[in-house]
Protein backbone atom coordinates (compact mmCIF):
# COMPACT_ATOMS: atom_id res chain seq x y z
CA UNK A 1 0.00 0.00 0.00
CA UNK A 2 1.91 3.31 -1.00
CA UNK A 3 1.17 6.22 1.33
CA UNK A 4 1.47 10.05 0.70
CA UNK A 5 1.96 11.67 4.20
CA UNK A 6 1.29 15.74 3.79
CA UNK A 7 0.21 18.42 6.52
CA UNK A 8 0.37 21.90 7.01
CA UNK A 9 -0.95 23.02 3.01
CA UNK A 10 -1.90 26.44 4.54
CA UNK A 11 -3.58 27.36 1.25
CA UNK A 12 -3.98 29.74 0.21
CA UNK A 13 -2.18 32.07 2.62
CA UNK A 14 1.64 29.92 1.99
CA UNK A 15 1.03 29.23 -1.62
CA UNK A 16 -1.41 29.62 -4.34
CA UNK A 17 -2.06 25.75 -4.65
CA UNK A 18 -0.54 22.62 -4.12
CA UNK A 19 2.94 21.79 -5.65
CA UNK A 20 2.41 19.84 -9.48
CA UNK A 21 5.36 16.88 -7.80
CA UNK A 22 2.32 16.77 -4.82
CA UNK A 23 -0.57 16.45 -7.02
CA UNK A 24 1.70 13.98 -9.34
CA UNK A 25 1.62 11.28 -6.21
CA UNK A 26 -2.37 11.62 -5.99
CA UNK A 27 -2.78 8.97 -7.93
CA UNK A 28 -0.09 6.36 -7.40
CA UNK A 29 -1.17 6.51 -3.51
CA UNK A 30 -3.97 4.01 -2.17
CA UNK A 31 -3.96 6.45 0.69
CA UNK A 32 -3.25 10.56 1.53
CA UNK A 33 -3.02 11.37 5.07
CA UNK A 34 -2.88 14.87 6.00
CA UNK A 35 -1.71 15.89 9.59
CA UNK A 36 -3.68 19.18 9.58
CA UNK A 37 -3.78 23.42 9.21
CA UNK A 38 -5.06 23.37 5.91
CA UNK A 39 -7.00 26.22 6.33
CA UNK A 40 -9.15 26.41 3.50
CA UNK A 41 -12.05 23.70 2.46
CA UNK A 42 -11.17 24.09 -1.27
CA UNK A 43 -8.01 21.44 -0.36
CA UNK A 44 -10.14 19.00 1.48
CA UNK A 45 -12.16 19.03 -1.25
CA UNK A 46 -9.50 18.66 -4.05
CA UNK A 47 -8.22 15.84 -1.55
CA UNK A 48 -11.20 14.06 -0.89
CA UNK A 49 -12.72 14.16 -4.39
CA UNK A 50 -8.75 12.63 -5.91
CA UNK A 51 -7.71 10.45 -3.46
CA UNK A 52 -8.70 6.88 -3.21
CA UNK A 53 -8.49 7.29 0.59
CA UNK A 54 -8.27 10.16 2.76
CA UNK A 55 -7.54 10.31 6.20
CA UNK A 56 -6.86 14.06 7.89
CA UNK A 57 -7.45 15.83 11.29
CA UNK A 58 -7.79 19.35 11.40
CA UNK A 59 -4.89 21.54 12.92
CA UNK A 60 -4.62 24.96 15.08
CA UNK A 61 -4.43 27.24 11.77
CA UNK A 62 -8.23 25.33 10.82
CA UNK A 63 -11.22 27.11 11.08
CA UNK A 64 -14.93 25.95 12.23
CA UNK A 65 -16.01 24.53 8.78
CA UNK A 66 -12.65 22.28 8.98
CA UNK A 67 -13.22 21.48 12.28
CA UNK A 68 -16.96 20.18 11.32
CA UNK A 69 -15.55 17.91 9.25
CA UNK A 70 -12.29 16.41 10.42
CA UNK A 71 -11.71 15.14 13.59
CA UNK A 72 -8.88 16.23 16.10
CA UNK A 73 -7.04 12.63 15.72
CA UNK A 74 -7.68 10.01 13.32
CA UNK A 75 -7.01 6.34 13.71
CA UNK A 76 -6.66 4.00 10.11
CA UNK A 77 -5.36 0.57 9.66
CA UNK A 78 -2.61 0.37 6.90
CA UNK A 79 -0.51 -2.10 5.54
CA UNK A 80 -1.40 -4.18 8.09
CA UNK A 81 -0.61 -1.36 10.56
CA UNK A 82 -2.33 0.70 13.12
CA UNK A 83 -1.60 4.77 12.32
CA UNK A 84 -2.48 7.91 14.20
CA UNK A 85 -2.73 11.10 13.06
CA UNK A 86 -2.06 14.26 15.05
CA UNK A 87 -1.55 18.17 14.57
CA UNK A 88 0.51 18.91 17.11
CA UNK A 89 2.90 16.75 19.55
CA UNK A 90 4.72 19.35 21.58
CA UNK A 91 8.25 20.07 21.37
CA UNK A 92 10.80 17.99 19.91
CA UNK A 93 12.38 17.69 23.60
CA UNK A 94 10.89 14.25 24.87
CA UNK A 95 8.55 13.79 21.75
CA UNK A 96 8.95 10.05 21.66
CA UNK A 97 8.28 9.34 25.25
CA UNK A 98 5.35 11.50 25.26
CA UNK A 99 3.69 10.07 21.65
CA UNK A 100 4.44 6.53 23.11
CA UNK A 101 2.84 7.09 26.38
CA UNK A 102 -0.76 8.99 24.85
CA UNK A 103 -0.86 6.47 22.03
CA UNK A 104 0.41 2.97 23.13
CA UNK A 105 -1.71 1.24 20.80
CA UNK A 106 -0.27 3.02 17.51
CA UNK A 107 2.41 1.59 15.14
CA UNK A 108 3.05 4.67 13.25
CA UNK A 109 1.96 8.07 14.55
CA UNK A 110 1.77 11.00 11.90
CA UNK A 111 1.96 14.69 13.07
CA UNK A 112 2.42 18.30 11.96
CA UNK A 113 2.62 21.84 13.27
CA UNK A 114 6.50 22.35 13.08
CA UNK A 115 7.12 22.25 9.07
CA UNK A 116 9.78 20.06 10.34
CA UNK A 117 10.29 16.52 8.54
CA UNK A 118 10.65 14.10 11.66
CA UNK A 119 11.34 10.19 11.18
CA UNK A 120 12.19 8.66 14.34
CA UNK A 121 11.46 5.82 16.41
CA UNK A 122 9.98 5.96 19.63
CA UNK A 123 11.41 3.32 22.45
CA UNK A 124 8.93 0.40 22.11
CA UNK A 125 8.48 1.06 18.71
CA UNK A 126 6.68 3.29 17.70
CA UNK A 127 7.33 5.37 14.22
CA UNK A 128 6.69 9.20 14.45
CA UNK A 129 6.53 11.07 11.04
CA UNK A 130 6.47 14.75 10.36
CA UNK A 131 6.48 15.11 6.43
CA UNK A 132 7.08 18.89 6.82
CA UNK A 133 5.03 21.49 4.46
CA UNK A 134 4.82 21.71 0.60
CA UNK A 135 4.45 24.97 0.53
CA UNK A 136 6.01 27.08 3.65
CA UNK A 137 9.36 26.05 4.12
CA UNK A 138 10.16 28.59 7.37
CA UNK A 139 13.39 27.36 8.68
CA UNK A 140 13.64 24.74 6.77
CA UNK A 141 15.81 24.53 3.35
CA UNK A 142 13.24 23.23 1.19
CA UNK A 143 9.38 22.08 1.14
CA UNK A 144 8.92 18.67 1.71
CA UNK A 145 5.97 15.73 1.72
CA UNK A 146 6.77 12.27 2.39
CA UNK A 147 5.45 8.76 0.85
CA UNK A 148 6.16 5.39 2.30
CA UNK A 149 5.03 1.47 1.47
CA UNK A 150 3.03 -0.33 3.84
CA UNK A 151 2.12 -4.18 3.69
CA UNK A 152 2.34 -6.86 5.49
CA UNK A 153 2.63 -4.70 9.11
CA UNK A 154 5.78 -3.50 7.91
CA UNK A 155 6.16 0.41 7.12
CA UNK A 156 9.53 0.55 4.34
CA UNK A 157 10.19 3.33 1.77
CA UNK A 158 9.68 5.70 3.62
CA UNK A 159 11.19 8.95 1.32
CA UNK A 160 11.11 12.59 2.19
CA UNK A 161 10.41 14.20 -0.82
CA UNK A 162 12.23 18.02 -1.10
CA UNK A 163 10.44 20.43 -3.87
CA UNK A 164 12.42 22.52 -6.05
CA UNK A 165 12.14 26.30 -4.64
CA UNK A 166 9.87 28.42 -5.65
Amino acid sequence: MRLLLVSDTHLPKRAKRLPDELLDELPRADAVVHAGDWVDTATLDLLEHRSRRLIGVYGNNDGPELRARLPEVAYAELGGLRFGVVHETGSAQGREARCAARFPDLDVLVFGHSHIPWDTTAPGGLRLLNPGSPTDRRRQPYCTYMTAEAAAGTLTEVTLHRLPRR
